[in-house]
């Protein structure tokens, strides 16, 4: 299983955000607000660990991911008693993905990276967003671009050897140059591991507010279109593995713990406003310190769950194998329904082909850089034609034998 923990807390809210964060009071953990925070918060985590284990038993977990927020903020005698409790109440995988993100600014106390080094983490994601100094104002983030090479640096000393950069396109005034010479500078700093994100606009964000009232304005489409095509034909030819729509890792570094969401996996989400998945069941907890915290000593965690139907478990079958570089597995789409997806799709799969943004090999579609590039729209429309298919299927209806497309003949 995996386990995600998400870890709430900022020292401010970047302009771009929408996940649950709050932020610190002046003095951080050290004012009495913020030691409140925190001790409401590690009771909380240490309980509901313990509710998790008494309802799924000592779980493997294969991948333990702490995001935020800023996790980094977290002290180390606060993470040491988080991780204890994992050991003693789950068993971690012999070679299991440690993650934790980190804000660079954050990550500079001395020492800090070779203690969670000694607790066990040992995959690193840095929130880096840009290398520009005046986009990283423009975001509002807390660090500048010297502090986050410094933090690079910084965590392989401390002997990190899988460090990952996040960096976003797509910003205010930002041009396709800009964005190809940042990747550059960005891959001779040599990190394992590159998730590229397009700017998204999150209703109610202050750059959300900021472009509505026509104070700034985004790059154009086709620039943006740009940016993604030749960003990705540059990190290719540079060794770096685009593995999902947002992803890039050289051999061997992928990122085991959002593989395994893309892969469909059971997951469980510890802290507020965490998700969890685990067989036919969703669930969120509550985006409140205190709500969440409540209702982890009433033990009504996932009481309020989806359930999820047929028709929703397909359409994320697609949706997220699509992302990634595999693709979809043409028999698990059979499995699951029972009809034939090349058969259901045959002209627009061979429009898609004859364009170039879709790939039929070994049992797999999957998108290609140009398909990703349209993936929402491609989306759409298998999603349309999944849905119209479903409404006509037989309840007794067996698996049809793999086709020559699915073969891989088309290829």
């Amino acid at each position: 299983m995996q386990l995600y923990i998400h870890v709430p807390f900022c020292r401010s809210r970047c302009r771009y955000c929408s996940f649950f964060s709050q932020a610190l009071p002046g003095g951080g953990f050290k004012s009495a607000r913020g030691e409140e925070m925190l001790r409401l918060y590690l009771e909380g985590l240490l309980g509901e660990i313990v509710l998790w284990a008494d309802r799924l038993g000592r779980v493997k977990l294969e991948t333990v991911f702490f995001g935020g927020g800023t996790p980094s903020l977290l002290p180390i005698p606060i993470l040491e008693r988080i991780m204890g409790a994992l050991r003693r109440h789950f068993i971690l995988a012999k070679g299991a993905e440690l993650s934790l993100e980190a804000n660079p600014d954050s990550l500079l106390e001395f020492g800090y990276a070779a203690e969670l080094v000694r607790l066990g983490f040992n995959r690193l994601s840095l929130g880096v967003q840009s290398l520009d100094d005046d986009m990283l104002a423009a975001l509002g983030r807390p660090h500048n671009s010297r502090e986050a090479l410094i933090a690079l640096d910084t965590a392989r000393v401390s002997g990190f050897a899988n460090v990952g950069m996040d960096l976003i396109w797509g910003l205010p005034g930002q041009r396709t140059r800009l964005w190809l010479d940042e990747l550059k500078t960005a891959v001779s700093l040599k990190p394992q591991h590159l998730s590229c994100y397009s700017l998204t606009l999150e209703e109610g964000t202050v750059l959300a507010r900021a472009v509505d009232e026509g104070k700034i304005s985004l790059p154009a489409e086709k620039e943006q279109s740009q940016m993604f095509a030749y960003g990705s034909e540059y990190l290719a030819a540079q060794g770096y593995l685009h593995y999902e729509i947002s992803n890039f890792a050289l051999m061997g570094f992928k990122c085991r713990h959002n593989l395994g969401y893309w892969e469909g996996r059971d997951y469980l989400g510890l802290g507020p406003a965490a998700s969890s998945t685990i067989g036919n069941r969703r669930w969120s907890n509550a985006a409140d310190l205190a709500a969440w915290s409540r209702a982890v000593k009433e033990g009504s965690i996932a009481h309020d769950y989806e359930e999820l139907d047929k028709t929703t478990r397909v359409l994320e079958l697609i949706m997220l194998r699509l992302r990634t570089d595999r693709g979809l597995r043409l028999q698990a789409y059979r499995e699951l329904t029972g009809r034939d997806f090349i058969g259901d799709n045959k002209q627009f799969i061979h429009a898609l082909h004859g364009k170039g943004m879709v790939r039929i090999r070994g049992g797999y579609l999957s998108l290609t850089d140009k398909g990703m590039l349209v993936s929402d729209s491609i989306l759409g429309f298998l999603f349309d034609s999944a849905r119209t298919s479903l409404a006509q299927l037989p309840t007794s209806q067996e698996p049809l034998p793999l086709s020559q497309a699915e073969r891989g003949e088309l290829e």
